[in-house]
């Protein structure tokens, strides 16, 4: 993953838990010393180190600590990072559900070595999408559950996100259905 992956958990957990948590995590991670760069990739393990870190320093599970991240990935960095992006994604929320699956191939453009995931999405009916979530990297169902209630909130709009499937196999996916009341 690129260094704004790991540079955002370091930035979530600095402003929930305080630098000095996070200087214990980045040594539980072997990383203390490190200052990671936002274009640079890093190994997809690093990511991992620093989330199993966090939940140890924390005393949380892996679920809530990937949830909380999704939806701080989209509240925080991508307001700050990709704001001009993400208000290309549609002017509602299901405009920009329903636009999710072609958001990676901007982001290429300016991350060349990216291995993204791959969303489809499908409306099922009046305010509710089907959001299909493939990739290479296992165990990220609930960072997706956490990116999905950061654009609810991003559209200010209360959602249901209900994990309707889990991956079982590298070429599996997970299943959400992400639904919602029109105010």
């Amino acid at each position: 993953m690129y260094g704004i992956v790991n540079k955002a958990i370091q930035e979530m957990v600095t402003s929930r838990f305080g630098e000095e948590v996070w200087q214990r995590v980045s040594q539980r991670a072997g990383i203390a010393d490190e200052d990671f760069l936002s274009h640079q990739p890093y190994p997809d393990q690093l990511t991992y180190q620093l989330v199993g870190a966090v939940c140890e320093e924390t005393g949380m599970e892996a679920t809530p600590v990937l949830e909380a991240f999704g939806s701080y990935w989209v509240l925080e960095t991508g307001r700050a990072r990709y704001g001009g992006l993400l208000e290309a994604g549609g002017h509602t929320l299901s405009e920009f559900l329903l636009n999710l699956p072609n958001f990676h191939a901007r982001i290429c453009l300016i991350y060349p070595e990216l291995q993204p995931p791959e969303f489809l999405c499908e409306a099922t009916g009046d305010n509710q999408i089907r959001v299909r979530y493939f990739s290479q990297r296992p165990g990220l169902a609930p960072f997706v559950r956490g990116l999905l209630l950061g654009v609810g909130e991003l559209y200010a709009t209360s959602v249901d996100v209900i994990q309707q499937h889990s991956r079982t196999s590298q070429d599996d996916f997970d299943e959400f259905l992400v639904s919602w009341r029109e105010r």
